[in-house]
């Protein structure tokens, strides 16, 4: 554990270094840019996702979401979050920018597509599980979140971002030492960033012997049930800006 921390450590100091030439580490093409600064990792991911960031644009083309709002990204979990704005319907300004089957690398490449643009007070990322299923180590994933977070930091200095933590899916049991300790590396780097936090929600969704909890998720052990959707509700309600603990749950998703 000390030597993930001392890692995490070390990590957190050379990609701060790397964070002031942010231009030279971090290329991007905005969607609604000509701009030829583009890596081939972010072009191979553009054409990955094509349908879905177009998806996207469509949907801001038809209503721009107003700034200073609340941005969810990620993986499916966060796609599939189909009741987002109305279990958070106290918070103004909801937007799901979730793309299924994505990783934090993907979401790292993408910082500015799907989170910058909005310009929200606070961002929740939720992705690292199909990093790791991928077989990146922890401390990759890590890399990809502090790009991530440089990426955002670069350009919106006062937006909060939060990390929920990569939830204990059955069907990936066998990878619960790398969820773990990629948990454990994240929330230590987060630790030393200014106005963010961790989110856990990793613990709560295990059963009292150290398993995941079944009724949470869905019959391919991975995506979760609307239970498992109430529980997210429950936990996140408190960390957004303005938001007073939920009365009751939200009504079943659709």
């Amino acid at each position: 554990m000390k030597t993930a921390l001392a890692a995490a450590l070390l990590l957190t100091i050379a990609l701060a270094s790397q964070a002031q030439n942010h231009n030279a580490v971090l290329p991007y093409e905005a969607l609604d840019s000509t701009a030829a600064d583009a890596s081939s990792d972010y072009l191979a991911a553009k054409a990955r996702w094509h349908d879905e960031l177009a998806a996207f644009f469509r949907a801001d083309q038809q209503q721009f979401p107003a700034p200073g709002g609340v941005v969810f990204v990620g993986s499916s979990t966060v796609r599939m979050w189909k009741s987002l704005g109305q279990d958070f319907r106290q918070v103004p300004g909801i937007v799901n920018r979730g793309f299924g089957g994505s990783t934090l690398a993907d979401c790292s490449l993408f910082a500015r597509d799907l989170v910058v643009r909005y310009r929200p007070r606070q961002v929740l990322v939720y992705a690292g599980d199909n990093d790791l299923a991928e077989g990146r180590t922890p401390l990759q994933v890590l890399e990809s979140f502090a790009r991530f977070a440089n990426a955002v930091r670069a350009e919106l200095p006062a937006t909060r971002i939060s990390f929920i933590s990569i939830k204990p899916s059955p069907s990936r049991e066998r990878l619960m030492p790398q969820i773990r300790e990629t948990n454990n590396v994240i929330s230590a780097y987060l630790n030393r960033l200014p106005d963010s936090e961790y989110i856990d929600i990793f613990t709560p969704m295990l059963g009292a012997d150290g398993r995941p909890r079944p009724e949470l998720f869905r019959s391919d052990r991975l995506h979760m049930t609307d239970e498992g959707y109430r529980l997210w509700q429950s936990i996140i309600t408190s960390h957004l800006p303005g938001a007073a603990p939920a009365a009751a749950p939200a009504a079943a998703l659709p």
